[in-house]
């Protein structure tokens, strides 16, 4: 049950980075407003490209390097150091690139200093050893305490709408010590660096090869903020962030197989055992529709009510964003499956960049003039574009690698069950004065909508729970 308990932590893992921010979004909203909001997503979303830039592809590089030789602790200890000075030195450079745009920089000028301390962050993350050793549960505890502590700093030191940029600071330096905390354990996981035999640059041009796809995933990831921004408002970004941030929540659920499966999937591949990868593979995709079909649907009938109750009736407008925007948790799914589960770990990269740089671009080309048309609304349509032509391509291409018909074999059955507990939690939603209590009460409506369906449908998933059990223990 190992990649079922890993499954867990790493969901667990996901939810608390994305948790932090959620939970205390309602108290947030409405002591920032949506201007405030609107100033840290912004200036969040600039510097993103530096962190990215710094990381040069490296966290999944790790990730998959360490899986290759995961049982071999010399080897492990070697590739870990040149890894990891490889990324402080890059990070190192990403900082000084950012000192020089925090020169020219004449707007938000400080709050970017604040966020500054994620690059800075970036230089200690070493999750990617933990995550190639298939190893989840030191991080999500480590992590959590600073995050409970980083969530009693926010309450206790945010009072004001001129408290923006302590909001950011708590956030960023947050991050900066979670990803310390990791480094105790390094001495019982790797041995000294030894300087003499390490070979730093070797690591650069193959995670370069990875850094390209990052680069465009975190084009289409943050570019509809940064353009929100120029092209509309702060505001408009606020909102938009917002809505994106309750999505990747329920996401953090869906792509937590990826993260899981691809150091196990990489380990299979790399002792040639061709036959169970593919296994895997389909069974992966089947549970990630099982439970992404619901939740785009459960996201979609409850947002009506949901978002000016839950962030305040200054973001009443975020409902709508809500539903636009819920297709993706199936497409990114689905996409994940593919990309980070076999793809990457079994060295198609060119493909896998080839898939999210075409994502970059359709949302680049399609963005301005949706969003100059309906503005948050159309950066959100660019959004979903985006992840058609990603899941799309991705499956073009292993159509003769992969059975589709394999992959999708149950989709219909989840896509029933969806729209059968779509509609009575849609109606409850309109018509129930919304509170923690209606709302919990919604989700049980839906689960034991979806689950009936499912019980009387039999989707493949339940017919094989017994054989993935057995699959599962290995």
């Amino acid at each position: 049950m190992r990649i079922v308990r890993n499954y867990l932590y790493n969901v667990g893992y996901n939810i608390l980075i994305l948790l932090t921010p959620l939970i205390t979004v309602p108290y947030i909203s409405r002591i920032l407003g949506p201007t405030g909001v609107g100033i840290n997503a912004s200036t969040n979303s600039v510097i993103t490209y530096f962190l990215l830039a710094g990381t040069v592809g490296i966290t999944i590089y790790g990730n998959r390097e360490i899986a290759f030789i995961s049982n071999d602790k010399r080897k492990r200890s070697l590739v870990f150091w040149e890894i990891e000075f490889l990324q402080i030195i890059t990070i190192s450079i990403a900082y000084l690139a950012f000192c020089v745009f925090l020169l020219f920089q004449k707007e938000l000028k400080v709050y970017f200093f604040y966020q500054s301390f994620y690059i800075v962050a970036g230089a200690f993350d070493i999750s990617w050893l933990f995550m190639g050793l298939e190893d989840f549960k030191k991080t999500v505890l480590r992590n959590t305490i600073i995050r409970l502590l980083s969530i009693g700093a926010i309450f206790l030191l945010v009072k004001k709408h001129s408290d923006v940029g302590m909001y950011i600071l708590i956030l960023s330096v947050s991050q900066l010590f979670g990803n310390i905390t990791l480094w105790p354990y390094l001495s019982k996981i790797v041995y000294k660096p030894d300087f003499k035999h390490l070979r730093i640059f070797s690591h650069l041009m193959p995670s370069l090869s990875l850094f390209i796809p990052q680069v465009a995933i975190t084009v289409y990831l943050a570019v509809n903020k940064t353009m929100l921004w120029r092209l509309d408002s702060v505001v408009a970004s606020g909102y938009y962030d917002y809505s994106d941030k309750l999505v990747k929540l329920v996401l953090a659920i869906v792509t937590a197989t990826g993260t899981v499966m691809l150091p196990h999937i990489a380990n299979l591949y790399a002792n040639k055992k061709f036959a169970q990868v593919k296994t895997y593979l389909y069974m992966s995709c089947d549970f990630v529709l099982f439970i992404s079909v619901p939740m785009m649907f459960g996201i979609a009938s409850i947002a009506t009510a949901l978002a000016p109750w839950f962030f305040g009736s200054q973001f009443a407008s975020v409902n709508i964003l809500l539903i636009i925007e819920a297709p993706v948790i199936v497409l990114i799914g689905i996409s994940n499956v593919i990309g980070q589960q076999f793809l990457l770990p079994t060295k198609h990269t060119k493909t896998y960049t080839a898939s999210v740089v075409l994502g970059a671009v359709t949302n680049i080309v399609v963005n301005i003039p949706l969003i100059l048309k309906f503005g948050v609304k159309g950066a959100m349509i660019a959004t979903v574009l985006s992840e058609v032509a990603v899941t799309t391509y991705q499956l073009v291409k292993v159509r003769n690698i992969l059975l589709i018909r394999k992959l999708f074999k149950s989709l219909w059955k989840y896509f029933v069950g969806g729209i059968v507990m779509f509609v009575p939690v849609y109606i409850l939603n309109i018509q129930m004065s919304i509170s923690i209590l209606s709302l919990v009460l919604q989700i049980i409506v839906g689960l034991l909508f979806y689950v009936g369906t499912m019980c009387i449908l039999q989707p493949e998933l339940l017919n094989n729970v017994k054989s993935l059990k057995k699959r599962f223990d290995n």
